[in-house]
């Protein structure tokens, strides 16, 4: 079992949040929430690690969702929020979900199972971070004078999730890019047929990898950072990490954690979402394994396997959220990892800025083996998963869920262990895709029935960051 250094404090007064680079000002939860992005150009993540002990885990079965939320992010949001008032937040979060689980598990065979983190307003698991984030932003701006401005950059999933959460409410713009062409219809189209004043749709010319570039630029940016208050909707926020650790307890009692040790394998692109598992662990979880399953594009898995961190040309493929060579939250991990060097991350991260590539240290790669382990999943392979979920376990899943249980189902662990792949997103995001596999052609829920009837609003950009800035800018201060 991996345990890193821990600070057993259980209670919590004031949760405070550093840089993974060491030199910004140290923030409470709402202002970390705020800023998305450190100033220095790190990632924020909390001073230590709260613990809950295996009598408090225990205490979680038999819990609905929105209570189980409470008692796992309430250390987190310690000194911004009383329990009382997130617990408001996470029913007014979780109430929009169409399944009263929020994220139920579904049972494929003997020891593997789903679970489907899709029942939100969007079909994708960025709802159940999302949702949240959204109420947590009009809480902290209501009753002030500071209006913000979200800049996020998607590969699919992300941007519809974070427009719907926060479209039409007062003192933020939002402004999200994604890379033409290398959405579905269906991801595209639940952007961009958001028509409220506040929401801005880009269109880049290049890769997702080039769309993030641009925001982590943007937040560098001193004349960007003069005119607008900058915030942030991707994983390198760290409150939309802080949700989805939520999801891994509640799994996991209900498997008969934490006296059973749970495997969970996670569909992987930009590291946030198997990052959370890793949180959990080190909040006293027994966690068997995290797998990180990637596709072709595997930059984590050579990362995991080898040290080999370095960035090479993105390959479209049919789980386009995943077509990801440079994963943000990686550097959360490795900064853990380091020791909490922010030095350290520095050096690292400045070298993979100017060549792409870095080598992590052995003895660094040591201290995550015993949780991780990792998978690249070609095409193929994907779409073996996808027929096998079908014929043998009853249940249609999309491209990127199949990614995940690909790599599952070859982990090599104890039987008695059951292994949990997280369901990333709907399958009717991905009819095309799902079709070719399984000659089943998903349906649309009711409630998206006529998406493809909506008018369409975005504005296409050249992959120039000067362009892309001065959009930002005029519309922002236009707003």
């Amino acid at each position: 079992m991996f345990h890193f250094a821990r600070n057993r404090s259980r209670r919590i007064s004031v949760m405070d949040y550093i840089s993974t680079r060491g030199s910004a000002p140290t923030l409470d939860f709402r202002a970390a929430t705020l800023a998305g992005l450190a100033s220095d150009g790190g990632l924020y993540v909390p001073a230590k690690w709260p613990q809950l002990s295996p009598d408090e885990i225990r205490g979680l079965a038999g819990l609905d969702y929105v209570e189980t939320a409470v008692r796992v992010m309430a250390p987190f949001v310690a000194g911004a929020l009383g329990e009382d008032e997130l617990r408001g937040l996470c029913k007014a979060a979780y109430g929009r979900f169409s399944h009263d689980a929020v994220t139920p598990l579904v049972q494929l065979d003997h020891r593997h199972w789903l679970l489907e983190l899709f029942h939100g307003p969007t079909l994708a698991f960025k709802d159940v971070a999302l949702q949240l984030l959204g109420q947590l932003f009009e809480t902290f701006l209501s009753g002030g004078d500071t209006d913000i401005t979200i800049v996020g950059a998607t590969s699919g999933d992300t941007g519809s999730a974070a427009i719907e959460a926060v479209a039409g409410r007062e003192h933020i713009q939002i402004f999200m890019l994604h890379p033409e062409g290398r959405v579905s219809d269906v991801q595209r189209r639940q952007m961009t047929t958001v028509l409220a004043p506040n929401v801005h749709n880009i269109s880049i010319d290049g890769s997702f990898d080039d769309a993030q570039a641009m925001v982590k630029r943007l937040f560098g940016d001193e004349e960007a950072r003069a005119k607008v208050t900058l915030s942030a909707v991707n994983s390198i926020n760290w409150a939309r990490l802080m949700a989805q650790v939520v999801y891994y307890f509640y799994a996991a009692v209900r498997l008969g954690g934490p006296d059973r040790p749970v495997a969970f394998s996670v569909p992987t692109g930009n590291f946030g979402d198997v990052f959370a598992g890793y949180v959990a662990a080190q909040m006293g979880l027994p966690v068997a394994k995290l797998v990180v399953a990637t596709n072709v594009n595997d930059i984590l898995h050579r990362a995991l396997a080898s040290g080999d961190y370095s960035a090479g040309t993105v390959t479209p493929t049919a789980t386009p959220s995943m077509d990801i060579q440079v994963s943000s939250n990686f550097e959360r991990l490795l900064f853990d990892l380091a020791g909490r060097d922010g030095a350290a991350i520095t050096a690292m991260m400045g070298e993979f800025d100017a060549k792409r590539a870095m080598t992590i240290p052995a003895d660094m790669l040591a201290g995550a083996r015993d949780l991780f382990a990792s998978a690249s999943i070609d095409g193929d392979t994907m779409a073996l998963a996808l027929r096998w979920a079908q014929e043998r376990g009853g249940q249609v899943i999309d491209p990127h869920s199949a990614v995940g249980l690909a790599a599952a189902r070859a982990l090599n662990l104890d039987a008695d262990i059951p292994v949990v792949t997280l369901a990333t997103a709907h399958p009717a995001k991905f009819r095309e895709a799902v079709e070719r596999a399984t000659g089943v052609r998903p349906s649309l829920p009711a409630r998206l029935g006529n998406l493809f009837d909506r008018e369409e609003r975005y504005t296409r950009l050249p992959g120039d960051y000067d362009a892309v800035k001065a959009f930002i800018l005029a519309e922002s201060a236009r707003g």
